[in-house]
């Protein structure tokens, strides 16, 4: 299968709450180090991206966060402004404010038109080739669908003009698995695993992007075998507990019970990751990111997760 990061747009989705934007700032600082040009973009302009490199709030023009990283939010009243300036050569004045109005108005009456500029916006990069690759921050798993799905949605109620010859082109793009790819994240619990496979279904049905990867965040170690497992129930007696405690000078059953709590919890995540194996296509990769147990997003938290997923991706 083709080498993740050299595909030229990726979008990263996953239920909120798993890590969605952790894993889509690793991928793409992992990018930058690798000496890609790449630009991470989090559509959603109330995100928090920018806590993930240190840096000021990102804004819908790209700014340069790391060596060779540029980070920004998606805007779509800019977006537009862009596209009337490139494309019907209109000057970006204060004379916006009543289209932008109309184009309100307009986007709310018509689905899929807000969509259109987000997705219009990070083709556009990819085609001009400005970035070697472009990260998507994107919507979580309800709506992911509906902003991949909107240029072809576009494009067959539009059969001629302007609208009808920029969603073709946007198509190209997002059709073609060599250039992009859609990664999922989702962790090892019964929810998000439910959604992430829910989500591979639709994204094949109902759009025309490929799945190329899914993420699974928050991976506990493997911390003891059986043979301690066993160790554990027998310390785990009154007589057993009541030795320990004398001998250390405290009481040894949280520590006891917190090992036992540990086991539980990976066995029982071990089974959400086995019914993800055998329900998703086994060429679509899995790829692991351990529990980090870190309380704040930073710098350091990014810098771990992009050399979690360098060891799975065999860089």
């Amino acid at each position: 299968m083709k080498d993740l990061l050299d595909r030229k747009l990726v979008f990263v989705t996953g239920k909120g709450g798993v890590g969605k934007s952790t894993v889509a700032a690793g991928l793409a600082l992992l990018a930058a180090e690798r000496g890609k040009r790449t630009l991470v973009c989090e559509v959603d302009a109330k995100g928090n991206l920018s806590a993930f490199f240190e840096t000021g709030p990102t804004k819908f023009q790209p700014g340069e966060v790391e060596r060779n990283l540029y980070a920004m939010s998606m805007d779509t009243e800019e977006s537009l402004k862009e596209y009337l300036s490139i494309n019907l050569r209109l000057p970006v004045m204060a004379r916006i404010g009543p289209l932008a109005r109309i184009f309100e108005f307009v986007a709310t009456a018509a689905p899929g038109v807000k969509e259109i500029l987000t997705v219009g916006k990070l083709t556009y990069e990819v085609r001009e080739e400005n970035y070697d690759l472009v990260v998507v921050d994107a919507s979580p798993t309800g709506h992911i669908v509906g902003q991949l799905a909107a240029p072809e949605a576009i494009n067959e109620l539009v059969k001629v003009g302007l609208v009808r010859s920029q969603t073709g082109w946007m198509l190209d793009i997002l059709s073609d698995p060599e250039r992009t790819g859609l990664v999922i994240v989702a962790t090892p619990e019964e929810m998000p695993v439910s959604e992430t496979i829910d989500l591979s279904h639709r994204v094949e049905q109902e759009t025309s992007v490929k799945l190329a990867a899914i993420v699974v965040n928050r991976v506990l170690p493997e911390l003891f075998g059986r043979g301690e497992e066993e160790v554990f129930d027998r310390l785990a007696e009154p007589d057993a507990v009541a030795a320990l405690s004398g001998a250390v000078g405290g009481s040894v059953a949280p520590i006891v019970e917190a090992a036992r709590l540990a086991v539980t919890l990976r066995r029982t995540r071990a089974g959400h990751l086995e019914r993800l194996r055998h329900e998703i296509d086994r060429s679509i990769p899995l790829l692991y990111v351990p529990y980090l147990f870190t309380r704040s997003h930073g710098l350091r938290t990014t810098r771990q997760v992009a050399e979690a997923l360098a060891a799975e991706l065999g860089y």
